[in-house]
């Protein structure tokens, strides 16, 4: 199976210095594996951006990206990593990166984008990355109390520090709910 037959005219265009494979990532829901060869700096950036576009039209929304030959990513590269992800995230899907080579990784975490991707080391993480059902936050407020002190019953709306109506004691009340002095 070829490029085309996955997205066409996915090869109508070619850049020597980013060679770009499609396969289909099998247990995943609008998956598609693209598989990175080469370098994404200012020069290329257009065409990979031009090329993510096509696969995103075509329906692919859950996108991983397979960076073991990705041997140099600019910042312009990891603009356009970003561009995909508010791309997908809108269409309900996500990216994951794959075999991140240590010195372009280290550039994602100089200009503090590691934080927003999802970094994997294997295709089987990715794969159940995106199999996974979120679980939903249940939250715990509001929270009703007795104050540790004095054993007042309080209300709590939200997490954070306050006083006890009665006795004037400083407490604290984290996200799920626990009650502490202080």
């Amino acid at each position: 199976m070829n490029n085309n037959d996955l997205v066409p005219d996915f090869d109508d265009e070619k850049d020597d210095s980013l060679k770009i494979t499609l396969e289909k990532a099998d247990g995943v829901e609008k998956g598609l594996l693209i598989i990175l060869n080469g370098y994404i700096d200012t020069y290329n950036s257009v065409y990979f951006q031009k090329q993510i576009g096509k696969v995103v039209a075509t329906g692919f929304v859950n996108l991983i990206f397979n960076c073991s030959n990705l041997n140099y990513v600019s910042s312009t590269g990891i603009g356009s990593f970003t561009s995909f992800l508010k791309l997908v995230k809108a269409k309900n899907g996500d990216i994951v990166l794959l075999n991140i080579q240590s010195k372009v990784y280290e550039v994602f975490q100089l200009l503090g984008f590691s934080q927003f991707f999802n970094i994997k080391e294997g295709i089987e993480d990715a794969i159940q990355h995106f199999n996974e059902v979120p679980v939903a936050e249940v939250s715990v407020f509001p929270k009703i109390f007795s104050c540790p002190v004095c054993s007042r019953k309080l209300k709590a709306s939200k997490s954070g520090r306050f006083r006890c109506s009665d006795c004037k004691a400083i407490l604290a009340i984290d996200q799920k709910g626990s009650v502490f002095l202080g």
